[in-house]
């Protein structure tokens, strides 16, 4: 059967690799940053506003959607493109993530994860094999093996037995996604799996969960367990254990991370894709990404300011100053998070651009090295603006 997503090698420097990444719905060039669209969509922009900035690949959360609307509504809506109107690609996430960020609403075994819903307290379990026909329904190009994601602070034993789990849910997602490519060559047939390597801020341990998801040949590989809770120095640490050993010929994608400079610093080490809720969750809050670091567009000394967020990077929000979008901020229009958001989501197709184009003229340390330089970030962190309704999206 041919291969619904593969990945090509166009060039690389040191271990930053550039590439395409080709799937049912178009190819994309990597690396490359995917936009969070928890439920579909993004928040507070419009498939056609994206498109026109150049997003590539949007994320979907399978555990919100079989909340709200149901998969089965999805799949009798065309799928989730035609429910979205996004024409590219689109890839869903397993709902494990949900295991680690709704514990409390939760129990978890060796069969799956028994859920109470967060929005009105009804039942919903989610096993490999369950997560993977939901996955089919909703009908994204690239989708994810069940795991379990343990917290930055967990003890050893905690994430051997996080490993353990997740090393026997691979083997049941694998299963039940190679039945339904074969029982469904329209619909399944079309989906891509990537596996998921946990192992927390254990080098043994992470080494092993990746010998173990290589195994199984499958088209892509994601390193899960990072933006959740670790320091920054911790979480590139885990990368240059990893990143290196990872197949050489198959996507590597880092879940759940994050700001710009996290991105700099992954392609450095040889990350394809990414996704993170940072842009549009930030942008809602009135913070702006640019090579220097966020502007936090609410503090008064930007009343007037007549300068626009960054010359550089153009959107729908470039021809407007800073001073406007810290009035509309301040006087609670949905207007100034809107514009804000889609700066951020324009800024970063723009960096990803740049380290693409920086991979393939062998200036890949230079540009890290500038980028280091600048970049200033003294916004707060993403869970201090969590929102309960969409938790964010980390691993």
């Amino acid at each position: 059967m041919t291969a619904p997503v593969s990945w090509t090698l166009v060039a690389r420097d040191g271990l930053a690799r550039a590439g395409v990444l080709t799937t049912p719905h178009g190819s994309v060039p990597t690396p490359c940053f995917m936009a969070v669209a928890t439920l579909g969509g993004l928040k507070g922009v419009t498939v056609q506003q994206a498109e026109a900035f150049g997003q590539g690949v949007l994320l979907g959360n399978t555990y919100h959607l079989a909340l709200r609307p149901g998969a089965d509504v999805v799949r009798g809506l065309g799928g989730l493109h035609a429910f979205t109107g996004w024409r590219g690609p689109m890839l869903t996430d397993s709902g494990g993530y949900q295991v680690f960020s709704l514990s409390a609403n939760r129990t978890i075994s060796d069969a799956g994860v028994a859920f109470r819903s967060h929005l009105d307290g009804s039942a919903l379990m989610l096993t490999p094999e369950e997560s993977i026909r939901l996955q089919r329904l909703i009908g994204a190009d690239i989708i994810m093996a069940f795991d379990e994601c343990p917290a930055a602070d967990a003890a050893r034993s905690a994430v051997e037995a996080c490993n353990r789990r997740t090393s026997a849910w691979l083997e049941r997602s694998r299963s039940a996604w190679l039945e339904e490519r074969e029982g469904m060559p329209g619909g399944a047939g079309s989906q891509a799996l990537y596996g998921i390597i946990q192992g927390g801020m254990h080098r043994d341990l992470r080494e092993a969960a990746l010998a173990d998801a290589v195994r199984h040949q499958l088209p892509g590989y994601a390193i899960g367990g990072l933006a959740v809770g670790e320091g920054f120095a911790d979480r590139l640490a885990v990368l240059d254990w990893i990143a290196p050993q990872m197949p050489a010929d198959r996507p590597r994608y880092l879940m759940g991370v994050g700001t710009p400079l996290d991105l700099v610093e992954a392609v450095a080490r040889g990350i394809d894709q990414f996704d993170c809720v940072l842009p549009t969750r930030m942008g809602r809050h009135g913070i702006a990404y640019r090579d220097q670091g966020p502007l936090r567009l609410n503090r008064a000394e930007f009343i007037h300011d007549a300068a626009p967020i960054d010359v550089d990077t153009s959107s729908e929000a470039s021809r407007l100053s800073r001073g406007y979008l810290h009035h509309l901020l301040k006087s609670g229009e949905v207007l100034g998070g809107q514009l804000v958001s889609i700066h951020n989501l324009a800024y970063y197709r723009r960096l990803m651009a740049r380290l693409r184009s920086a991979i393939r003229s062998g200036r890949i340390t230079a540009f890290c090295e500038r980028f280091r330089a600048l970049y200033r970030d003294e916004s707060p962190s993403v869970d201090t603006l969590a929102e309960p309704a969409a938790p964010r999206r980390g691993r």
